[in-house]
């Protein structure tokens, strides 16, 4: 070969490895452009090829936070410090690893060494300090405001500073600084399309949906191979379904779409990773599309060890495609047993509760009455309960999920498991939208346990041989008049609408079989009395009659007990009034004469 041969070849060489080379730079621009995979893949090359640059670790790690991996995250975020100490933004991830473990002390103290003795120009770390407070699952957007505003003052003309500090702004709802700070992003780089979809997020955050998503339309028709716009706009569908008073049509309408841009999405991403189908079934759970769920679930289930997550996916298919309790109790345990406790999300802690409760409440007998529920059924229902209330504790939004739940179980007759549920539900007494449903069923409830309980504590001749159960009974039926109760005090025109007549029936039935009928108290009087004057009040007494039949006969009665005998005819009468031909009640007025 001639020496102008070999120096061709050479230089063809070097021409051919630069084109092919990945810098840090197409790395952080993949990870804007929510291309996880392509980043990963260039800072793993980078980390092999440049083990001493610190920042390639710091990038890397993100890409495995962004993935839920948090441990993964720190191990990375460790070795960028081994190898480049003075790459003190390795510091900063591992603050991130703490708030993502609700560690915020540690996190101060991390964020503390990584800001320690940063120049007059370096910027950087508290840039993404400022990141790291607004990604974090409980956000701390003040104190990323503090961070945010620092990294400003050092640097004016990086387009991420301002981006971030929109974010910031829009977290703390105060939309008009927000829309400013994107507004100066878009003076530094008149094409951050970053930039313009954060502006459509703050009308989404107005709960303005429609324009929200006419906005974000626009920018992808604009600038189509932007990827995060159709996951916004998934985003934007599937919050929009949430919102109180959706109806049922419409939530599945809104999802179905909201799926097809998430597909979108991952399709202009052009990641295909295992990672990325993981963060797609993420999304498929948070939109409760079980159908697409159950695809990728039996997919990703090829590779049970890549992440515990998968478990959760199988567990949730199981409850709500297959209906097998028992198997959606098996996953979710294994999740639990796998999966790092900082990772478990409030509706797994809803599933399992559900499946806990579904696989221990016995099917209805063949008379239809509910199953019999032993020591250990009863047991695993109330550890059931106590998950779902720690799943409301960390997401109220999950109260709905309970009440759809306590319904179920409701008209399935397992009356104590539903009983249970809705007392959950209305002891978040600043949740109006379930509060009076919750109330109202919850004494309907206990009255059905406790009129079954005390028929069961009698014989024949209605005399009491069970004590125990008659004193149950009765601990019962004062848990209905307490539920409701708050029906009957409420100035909620609505809730009285629609449950005070039977909300008063009810009451005055449990006071009556709590009431010792040979000495009766009377406290089924009042509510009885009470019933009476809301029916005729709104005008409902042909609809109601028979309510008006038993509450006046049972006035009369206690009159007639008590010797008011004017008192007891008056009641009488009123019957009559009403059915002529109640020989009951003529029988009562003979014995008067």
């Amino acid at each position: 070969m001639t020496n102008s041969k070999l120096l061709f070849s050479l230089l063809l060489a070097g021409s051919v490895g630069t084109v092919s080379a990945q810098s840090l730079k197409d790395a952080r621009a993949a990870i804007e452009a929510e291309n996880y995979g392509k980043a990963k893949t260039i800072l793993q090359q980078l980390v092999t090829k440049q083990p001493k640059n610190g920042d390639n670790y710091f990038y890397l790690g993100q890409i495995y936070l962004v993935n839920d991996r948090a441990d993964s995250a720190a191990a990375i975020f460790n070795q960028g410090l081994a190898a480049d100490p003075k790459a003190t933004i390795n510091n900063v991830g591992l603050g991130y690893v703490d708030l993502m473990k609700k560690d915020k002390a540690s996190a101060e103290s991390k964020f503390a060494l990584a800001t320690a003795k940063l120049g007059k120009k370096d910027y950087e770390p508290l840039l993404e300090i400022g990141r790291a407070y607004i990604k974090t699952p409980e956000p701390d957007y003040a104190k990323a405001l503090e961070y945010l505003t620092q990294a400003k003052e050092k640097n004016k003309k990086d387009v991420a500073v301002p981006i971030a500090l929109g974010d910031a702004y829009r977290g703390l709802k105060e939309g008009s600084l927000a829309y400013t700070s994107y507004g100066e992003a878009t003076d530094i780089d008149p094409n951050s399309v970053q930039a313009k979809v954060g502006q459509a997020v703050i009308v989404r955050g107005a709960q303005a949906f429609d324009e929200a998503i006419t906005q974000l339309e626009a920018i992808a028709a604009e600038t189509p191979a932007y990827a995060p716009t159709y996951r916004e706009l998934a985003e934007t569908y599937n919050q929009w379904s949430r919102l109180p008073g959706t109806s049922d049509e419409k939530y599945v309408e809104l999802n179905k779409k909201g799926v097809e841009q998430y597909k979108k999405y991952l399709e202009v991403a052009g990641d295909n990773s295992l990672e990325a189908k993981i963060r797609y079934a993420d999304f498929l759970v948070y939109a409760r599309q079980y159908d697409d769920l159950k695809v990728v679930s039996e997919e990703l289930a090829k590779n049970p060890s890549v992440d515990p997550k998968i478990y959760r996916y199988l567990g949730y298919i199981a409850f709500q495609k297959a209906k097998d309790y028992p198997k959606a109790l098996e996953y979710l345990n294994q999740m639990f047993s796998k999966m790092e406790k900082d990772r478990v999300i409030p509706l797994d802690y809803m599933y399992l509760g559900m499946s806990e409760i579904a696989a221990n409440s016995p099917k209805p007998a063949a008379d239809g009455t509910a199953g019999v529920l032993t020591a250990e059924n009863t047991a695993n229902i109330q550890k059931g309960i106590a998950d779902i209330k720690k799943a409301i504790d960390l997401d109220k939004e999950l109260l709905g999920e309970t009440a759809e739940l306590a319904f179920a179980k409701y008209q399935e007759q397992e009356l104590q498991t539903a009983a249970s549920l809705f007392e959950l539900v209305a002891s978040y007494k600043d949740n109006k939208t379930y509060l009076f449903d919750a109330n109202y069923y919850a004494g309907e409830a206990y009255y059905q346990i406790g009129a079954k309980e005390d028929a069961g504590s009698k014989n024949e001749e209605q005399v009491v041989v069970n004590q125990e159960l008659r004193d149950k009974a009765i601990a019962d039926l004062l848990k209905a008049q307490t539920f409701l109760s708050v029906i009957e005090t409420t100035d909620n025109k609505e809730a009285q609408d629609k449950y005070l007549i039977n909300a008063l029936y009810y009451k005055a039935f449990a006071a009556l079989t709590a009431d010792n009928l040979e000495q009766p108290k009377g406290d089924f009087v009042a509510p009885f009395q009470k019933l009476i004057e809301a029916i005729n009040q709104r005008g409902a007494q042909e609809k109601n009659k028979n309510y008006l039949i038993d509450a006046n006969t049972y006035i009369g009665l206690y009159y007639y007990v008590k010797q008011d005998l004017p008192k007891a005819k008056e009641s009488f009468q009123k019957v009559l009034a009403i059915d002529p031909t109640n020989e009951a009640v003529k029988g009562y007025l003979g014995a008067l004469k």
